[in-house]
């Protein structure tokens, strides 16, 4: 596992950014593909929200049922079918030679979730709308684009992964971060999962800590000085998780921000909490 993020393509763009792309199409022809991937915990579905207003051109994709497996063995939010997340991908328009920004209501999260597959997924050229269509000056449009289906196959490994077992064991050789909020970490309360606590070793990284008040991730220097303090930048190497793999996402698009290349436990608390014997650590202190 590589603990320097690649340079190839920097993950965030902003909306000024946006709106210039989108004013002048790419001279080589590659094509901008704009995913909505509107999406709350326990919120309404985000389509009627995309139908009600979206960046000119964006299509909307379903968090729940393309990017995301039903729950169960995995945890609330498993990997999706790859036959299913692909052919979700096409429909929207994805080719491997696409460049692909996606964005959602402005929290991030959903929009990371769809980042970090596609990249895991293999494609080299996506990117996330920092602060979401909340940033977005621009006009806004109701009308469902027509799109020419793409190619995009997905073949996974474009970022590393973890499972119950490789999440354990890296807390104990590298550093591994716990994206809940935390009163979620310590124990305090646990709103949605059979019980409370983290993976033990694993050190709180809050996600929320990663972004400003308007949903906007900190500047680059304020981040790598977030994560320098807690370790990731000097542990050989790094993981996240949070509570079922869509906020960790969002972590782990902090850290490529800031240089580092961490893997997810996709799974996550949800998946961790579905096996008794797994052991259970509660309190602010780390392992």
């Amino acid at each position: 596992m590589n603990r320097n993020a690649s340079t190839d393509s920097h993950p965030l763009v902003s909306a000024a950014d946006l709106a210039a792309e989108l004013a002048s199409p790419a001279p080589d022809g590659t094509g901008l593909v704009l995913l909505d991937v509107r999406w709350e915990l326990g919120g309404p579905p985000g389509r009627p929200a995309y139908e009600a207003g979206h960046i000119p051109g964006a299509v909307y994709v379903d968090l729940d049922t393309e990017l995301a497996a039903p729950p169960g063995e995995g945890g609330r939010h498993p990997l999706p079918d790859l036959g299913v997340f692909g052919a979700a991908m096409r429909a929207a328009g994805v080719s491997s030679g696409s460049r692909v920004v996606t964005y959602d209501g402005g929290l991030g999260w959903a929009a990371a979730r769809a980042w970090w597959l596609l990249r895991w997924a293999g494609h080299p050229d996506v990117r996330v709308l920092d602060g979401g269509l909340a940033a977005w000056r621009g006009e806004l449009s109701t009308a469902v684009p027509e799109t020419v289906p793409g190619d995009f196959v997905p073949v996974p490994g474009g970022l590393p992964l973890l499972d119950a077992d490789g999440a354990a064991a890296l807390a104990r050789t590298g550093l591994l971060l716990d994206a809940r909020a935390g009163e979620r970490y310590r124990g305090e309360v646990e709103p949605i999962d059979p019980v409370g606590g983290h993976i033990p070793g694993a050190v709180s990284a809050p996600t929320a800590e990663n972004v400003a008040r308007d949903g906007r991730f900190l500047p680059v220097e304020a981040l790598a000085a977030r994560f320098k303090e807690l370790g990731a930048l000097d542990a050989p190497e790094v993981g996240v998780y949070c509570g079922s793999g869509v906020s960790g996402a969002h972590e782990v698009l902090a850290l490529e921000t800031a240089g580092v290349r961490a893997a997810l436990y996709a799974g996550s608390w949800s998946d961790w909490t579905r096996d008794p014997s797994r052991p259970v650590a509660t309190g602010p202190e780390r392992g």
